[in-house]
């Protein structure tokens, strides 16, 4: 075997590696605890709508030598805004089965009991509990709030830029959540194994 072709393949699973590197590792990670309390009394306030119509919800999943994209094309939800972000709540409800990704074969496993189980759990909830001023990554505000998800809820807490004008709220978001902590634990391949952290962007354009 000559040289060159030795160090080719030495090479090769390094510049595999490099080339799909983990999408998750430059993104804020979301903290994740037991179910906060709800509200004890609804916000009052203007309500902002949430269709797919004026937002987005899209996710990236990666294995050891690759990523896939993924979005949801059916959810609802609201924003109560109560004069300022800090007073207001917003709340998202999710048709898991709308999922869809760059890949149709992936699309139908990840609706299996292996990933999501969208048969005994249809919708994926979120539910704010507070928003404060501030965060990290340049975040106007931190939200937190209860995620139920494959039948598991936690409190999740993550970054966000929230800018308020008369005819909408808008919400940005990305950050890191690690699927294991929603019971979603299948490992995929062993050579080729999933990775726990699932990178969420959340595009909201809430309109009156």
């Amino acid at each position: 075997m000559s040289r060159p072709l030795r160090a080719l393949i030495i090479l090769t699973p390094l510049i595999l590696i490099v080339s799909c590197s983990n999408p998750a590792s430059d993104k804020p990670r979301a903290v994740t605890s037991d179910a906060a309390p709800a509200a004890s009394q609804a916000v009052a306030g203007e309500r902002y709508s949430i269709t797919p119509e004026n937002s987005d919800i899209e996710f990236i999943g990666a294995k050891v030598t690759g990523k896939h994209n993924g979005s949801f094309d059916k959810f609802s939800g609201e924003i109560q805004y109560a004069g300022q972000p800090e007073k207001s709540s917003v709340r998202i409800t999710i048709d898991v089965d709308s999922m869809t990704t760059d890949d149709a074969k992936l699309t139908a496993h990840l609706k299996t009991a292996d990933f999501f189980d969208v048969a005994k759990f249809p919708q994926a909830t979120f539910e704010s509990t507070g928003i404060t001023p501030g965060g990290e990554a340049g975040a106007t505000h931190t939200i937190k709030g209860n995620l139920t998800m494959h039948g598991v809820t936690k409190s999740i807490t993550f970054p966000a830029k929230i800018a308020a004008a008369a005819d909408a709220i808008t919400v940005d978001a990305t950050f890191a959540i690690n699927r294991k902590d929603f019971g979603i634990n299948y490992a995929g391949a062993s050579d080729n194994l999933i990775r726990d952290d699932v990178v969420l962007t959340l595009r909201v354009r809430a309109t009156k």
